[in-house]
């Protein structure tokens, strides 16, 4: 085999080698960056409903801390509308939920502040609409 025979075949398995890397590394699990995501909610996110809910209730990917997980409602005025009685679902610890009245025709903002058993705080929002008496 000639020098530029061997110096041809290093390289091939050079690149070979970094093709397998990189393919194990796919497919290989890594560390486990869980954290608590919002799999569904009742309104939808952007939902239109054609009434309040009495509850609105999100669920999540991972059991919640009940003492430290957190959701409201606001109106377009910035005003907290709901009725204060966040809480997490005791048979059900994904699920948090707060009560609010009855809502007139609008736009309303959920925000949301949950921490997850295994210590990861999520925080995030969405909008749904309540639509008017046709």
């Amino acid at each position: 085999m000639s020098p530029a025979d061997c110096a041809d075949t290093v390289t091939s398995v050079r690149r070979l080698l970094v093709v397998l890397t990189l393919a194990v590394g796919m497919v290989w699990p890594g560390p486990a960056w869980s954290h608590a995501y919002l799999v569904r909610s009742r309104p939808a996110a952007r939902a239109v409903v054609a009434r309040a809910p009495e509850r609105v209730r999100l669920w999540f990917n991972e059991r919640l801390e009940p003492a430290y997980s957190r959701v409201s409602v606001w109106n377009g005025a910035t005003q907290r509308v709901d009725a204060g009685d966040a809480r997490v679902t005791e048979s059900e610890p994904t699920e948090l939920s707060v009560s609010v009245p009855s809502l007139p025709a609008g736009a309303y903002t959920v925000k949301y502040r949950v921490l997850s058993v295994d210590g990861h705080l999520v925080e995030s929002e969405f909008v749904f609409s309540v639509r008017g008496a046709p």
